[in-house]
Order: structure tokens, then C-alpha cells, then sequence
């Protein structure tokens, strides 16, 4: 059974009570907040493994909890779910670009929800054993960090070191969708002077590049990129 700490934080009492019903039923250890005043106060003293974050709050909503979050060293690296009731492509860009993990929109089925958070304690656990892999697999493609080399099927693969660094932050998350922000973020540093669309052009290399495997590298419209899971 699982014995991870989840909070939980939504102004909704029925939605805390059926979200809080359906993960201690799978073992995990639930607490709750309704404001993001309190999220922020027990965040940081319980420092759970996963937040399921309602963006809709009263007073400091969900996007500022985040932004906190994730400017505070002991909370920096801890994941979160997005919950919203809103469909605009906008809200989910702007909790990913913040540092947000995943998200669900509501109405969501509390087993829909069960599978995002295996899926986010499960990668989460990847990253940390994989952090300091230099030989990544992925589909018929391997990457080699120490060598800065790639191939396709054996096959070497010329890239820039930009393509390389992208290509890299994708195959060590794979499934998850980032921002171009994040993606910017990433590759390069925060605050680093480059245009969204530059990331646009770097994709579209990348898969000129990979030929076939760049079918791997998928747009996830209003939102990003990332590379496709196996399974």
C-alpha cells in the first residue's frame, strides 16, 4: 500500500472529502487546506510528496500558491496537480510555465485522478534515480550525456547543442508536457533572451533531424511539447 502524504487544496468541502475518500482507500495519507493561506502554512509544515492544487481559490489563488512554492528552497521540487474548472488553454499553460506538474480539469473521475498521481509519484521517483543517468533510452533512440552523442537505431545523429539539451530534458520526463517557457528555462536558464517561437524552430529541427523518431516529439496544442512514453 502506498503511505505517501498528499494535501490537498480546494475551497470546495465535497470535493476535499471525495478526493480525501478515494486516495486514503489507496493507502496514501491525506491532509487538506481551503485557502491558499493555509496551503502555503502546511506545505511547509508538513512538506507532503504531492499537492493537488485547486487554481480557484479565495484570496491567494492556485497560480500564486504555485509561484510561492516554487520560489521556497524545501518546496521547490515538490509536485503538483492542477485542479480547474476552467477549459482555457491559458490557465494550464500558466500553471505548467509556473512549475506545476500536471493537471486535471474538472468534473474528473476520482479514478482519473488516482492514475495522474501513481503517474507523478512514479516519475517523480524516476527523475531522482535518473538524474544523474548519462545513458538514456527512449524509443529507438539513445543518448548519451558523457559523449554528448545520439543515435537512431545505431545510428549517429548530428544535432546542436541546443537540440541535444532539449532532446535530453524530453527523454528524462518522458510523457510530461513542458511549456516553451519551461522548455527555455531549461535548456538555457531563466531569464535567458529568447523567443517562444525560437523553441518552435528548435523542435522542428530536432525531428527533421531524428527522421522517423521524430514522430517521438509530439505538440500538445495550447500547451507545448514533449516526448511520447513507451507503453
Amino acid at each position: 500500500m502506498a503511505r505517501e502524504r498528499i494535501l490537498v487544496v480546494d475551497d470546495e468541502e465535497d470535493i476535499r472529502e471525495l478526493i480525501a475518500y478515494n486516495l486514503e482507500k489507496e493507502g496514501y495519507f491525506v491532509s487538506a487546506a481551503k485557502s491558499g493561506e493555509e496551503a502555503l502554512s502546511k506545505v511547509l509544515r508538513e512538506l507532503p510528496d504531492v499537492v493537488i492544487l485547486d487554481l480557484m481559490l479565495p484570496g491567494i489563488d492556485g497560480l500564486e500558491v504555485c509561484r510561492r512554492m516554487k520560489l521556497q528552497e524545501q518546496t521547490r521540487s515538490l509536485p503538483i496537480i492542477m485542479l480547474t474548472a476552467k477549459s482555457e488553454d491559458a490557465d494550464v499553460v500558466a500553471g505548467l510555465e509556473l512549475g506545476a506538474d500536471d493537471y486535471l480539469t474538472k468534473p474528473f473521475s476520482p479514478r482519473v485522478l488516482v492514475a495522474h498521481l501513481h503517474a507523478v509519484l512514479r516519475r517523480a521517483k524516476e527523475n531522482d534515480s535518473r538524474a544523474a543517468a548519462t545513458l538514456l533510452r527512449i524509443h529507438n533512440i539513445t543518448i548519451d550525456v558523457s559523449r554528448h552523442e545520439v543515435t537512431v537505431d545505431s545510428q549517429p545523429v548530428a544535432l546542436s547543442a541546443t537540440e541535444f539539451a532539449i532532446l535530453e530534458h524530453f527523454a528524462r520526463s518522458p510523457g510530461w508536457v513542458f511549456s516553451r517557457n519551461r522548455i527555455i528555462d531549461a535548456v538555457k536558464g531563466k531569464d535567458y533572451p529568447v523567443t517562444e517561437r525560437s523553441v518552435d524552430v528548435q523542435i522542428l529541427g530536432l525531428r527533421k533531424k531524428l527522421g522517423a523518431a521524430g514522430e517521438h516529439i509530439q505538440t500538445i496544442r495550447g500547451v507545448g511539447y514533449r516526448i511520447r512514453a513507451e507503453g
